[in-house]
């Protein structure tokens, strides 16, 4: 830019002619692609009703062929094949089951290994080809069923927190106790996949009145600073007017903030919500079993 010393009015039509073509389609482009889909449905439906759906229409979506005729049986009479079978092999087939049957599952297995199921259950990494089609034809053969090819499955973090928000509160709580104890990291990140702060939209406004009463302002304008603007509106319209213009005002004035900051701001918020549910002065019975 230094050397020039001057742009003739031909030059400048020139270039401009040669940037706009690329100027329009940068900013006409539209991201797509299942990461794209998946950030745009979490923020609209929440983060378990979008790993639904993802996972429903998903090209990678594993196939459950081989498993149908299990998944399909009674919980008690699934327990009644799987007892004596490796936690593993549970694991395996309760991350193909809804949460609430998986739940169920749960329930009829040996309080002292629950934890150990949902430990693996959060853990289990894809599995190959081969070793689903054993496991298929191994409990399939007790049920006199003709095995089927299977692809590989995955269980994972978010299936273990859905297991658990589908059981009673009390028997979730003391199973995440008892896994934090055991595999702190791994409790924390189950425990964080089981409430997530874009689903805080879905509160009612005097559950989220209570909620912002604990809350810093100043802490409140971060974790909003990339929240959709469902969230934003729903949570500002549960302060006072004043409240809400001072956040709006904070908001502008921040300016660009780390991705990491906004987390610790919304993690902030999170665990309040967790303390005031533990302590009984807010109840997300409704939104969990909505999850």
């Amino acid at each position: 830019m230094a050397k020039f010393s001057a742009i003739s009015h031909e030059m400048q039509n020139e270039i401009m002619e040669e940037f706009l073509p690329v100027a329009v389609q940068a900013s006409t482009a539209v991201a797509g692609g299942v990461d794209r889909v998946k950030i745009i449905l979490e923020k609209a439906v929440g983060l378990f009703r979008a790993s639904d759906i993802i996972g429903r229409v998903s090209a990678q979506r594993p196939s459950v062929a081989a498993m149908q005729q299990i998944i399909e049986m009674d919980p008690r009479a699934l327990y009644n094949i799987l007892r004596h079978e490796q936690l593993q092999t549970m694991a395996l087939v309760a991350s193909y089951l809804p949460a609430a049957k998986a739940s169920q599952l749960l329930d009829l297995v040996r309080p002292e290994l629950r934890e150990h199921l949902v430990e693996r259950l959060a853990t289990l990494s894809p599995t190959s080809l081969e070793v689903v089609e054993s496991v298929a034809e191994s409990l399939q053969s007790r049920l006199a069923g003709s095995p089927t090819r299977a692809l590989s499955h995955t269980g994972g973090i978010k299936v273990a927190a859905d297991l658990l928000n589908a059981l009673p509160k009390n028997v979730s709580d003391s199973i995440l106790s008892s896994l934090r104890e055991r595999n702190a990291e791994l409790g924390e990140a189950v425990l964080r996949k089981m409430l997530t702060f874009e689903e805080l939209e879905h509160l009612d406004a005097k559950t989220l009145q209570k909620i912002l009463q604990e809350v810093d302002f100043r802490s409140l304008a971060v974790a909003l600073k990339s929240a959709s603007p469902g969230l934003s509106t729903k949570l500002l319209s549960s302060i006072s007017k004043r409240a809400a213009d001072n956040v709006r005002e904070e908001i502008s004035f921040l300016g660009p903030i780390k991705v990491s900051q906004i987390e610790a701001a919304q993690t902030e918020i999170i665990e309040i919500v967790r303390r005031l549910e533990s302590d009984g002065t807010v109840d997300l019975s409704a939104l969990r079993q909505k999850n």
